[in-house]
């Protein structure tokens, strides 16, 4: 089509009826694109979404290439970013794409404007808003940047499912300039969001959180104080090891596992020495997020490991094993490949030490490939 319109067009001509009359542009688009894979799947949820999607992006640019169709001016659909992406998969048409999409205005033509402007209307109208300028940001716009940053500094003007979704990717436009107002969340536990609040705060290492996310390991809610724990990890806060020790024995089994790895990811003698006690007591038969977490520790816990799997107890040999595999280090294999052969003892769950061996073996020389690969 791009030669016909780079003639003289009629002036009653709509590309979008001369596309949808001509189902060869269409299909020639659709079967050229990833149906699995890339940028695309983020814009539609079925494959037919995905059909009308490209669609109009072709009407769109055809609509551009005749000079009368501003800057990705198809509100939600966002043209531009998947353009090019398209040029990216065809180098060929990345030059042609250019110049039909031309340079990003700013001011109130601009998409990301519009877009921005949608965070204040309905509910429906301001998720879709929120998911076109996270696009827009990890494209480095700085409009998008901005109205992003917006929403993270206050959270009480914000819809929850609006302002999570910032949050979760906080990475992508947050500085110093949202520290005041994410302290301000997390200050606010009532707040259905303040998991998150936690989480961004880790992510951008803002050191002045700690005390606040901490004091979270007490919430009513355990995601909350699963959140808590994740973010302490992150943060590898180290004063935060007493109280994340206390969670080793927490009701809920998910913020149990959560606070295991946090020990995991600060590291030193007390975390490792709260995760080794918490395993020797053998309080929860199901422990395998402790091993996990003591494997974390490396090198200088494998002797250990070693001389637990000669224990009396099964269910300290399989976590033994279980951790030992974590490890892939080569003074673990000889006592694996033992226990995989000979040990039929059964475990508190009714598994075999063998089995947890032979889980761990294979543990073990998956790491060991892909290390090996890398």
């Amino acid at each position: 089509r791009r030669t016909q319109l780079t003639q003289t067009p009629d002036p009653h001509w709509n590309p979008i009826e001369v596309l949808h009359s001509e189902e060869t542009a269409y299909n020639l688009l659709y079967s050229r694109a990833p149906t699995a894979t890339g940028r695309l799947d983020a814009l539609a949820d079925s494959p037919s979404d995905r059909a009308w999607l490209l669609f109009r992006t072709v009407a769109k640019l055809a609509a551009n290439l005749r000079a009368d169709g501003r800057y990705d001016a198809d509100v939600g659909t966002r043209i531009g970013p998947l353009a090019l992406w398209l040029g990216e998969l065809e180098p060929p048409l990345a030059s042609a794409l250019g110049d039909a999409l031309g340079h990003p205005p700013d001011g109130p033509t601009s998409l990301v404007t519009v877009q921005a402007a949608e965070l204040s209307r309905n509910r429906t109208i301001r998720l879709r808003a929120i998911d076109a300028l996270l696009e827009w940001a990890e494209l480095g716009h700085p409009q998008a940047l901005a109205a992003l940053s917006e929403v993270a500094s206050d959270h009480r003007t914000q819809d929850v499912t609006v302002w999570t979704k910032a949050l979760n990717q906080i990475t992508l436009f947050g500085d110093a300039s949202v520290e005041p107002g994410l302290l301000r969340a997390l200050a606010d536990t009532g707040h259905r969001g303040v998991r998150w609040s936690a989480l961004a705060c880790a992510e951008l290492d803002f050191r002045r959180a700690v005390p606040l996310i901490t004091a979270l390991l007490e919430h009513p809610d355990p995601m909350v104080r699963e959140g808590a724990c994740e973010a302490l990890g992150l943060l590898e806060e180290h004063a935060a090891v007493p109280a994340l020790t206390a969670r080793l024995n927490d009701e809920t089994n998910r913020v149990r596992s959560r606070a295991a790895l946090a020990l995991g990811q600060i590291g030193g003698d007390r975390a490792l020495a709260a995760l080794w006690q918490a395993m020797m007591e053998r309080r929860n038969p199901k422990a395998s997020h402790l091993a996990s977490a003591i494997a974390a520790f490396g090198p200088p816990v494998v002797d250990d490991l070693i001389a637990l799997t000669t224990d009396p107890d099964p269910d300290l040999r399989a976590l033994a094993c279980r951790a030992l595999g974590s490890t892939a280090d080569d003074r673990a294999l000889p006592a694996l490949e033992h226990l995989a052969a000979h040990d039929l003892a059964r475990t508190t769950l009714g598994g075999l030490v063998a089995t947890a061996a032979k889980q761990g073996l294979r543990t073990a020389h998956r790491i060991r490939a892909r290390t090996t690969s890398t």
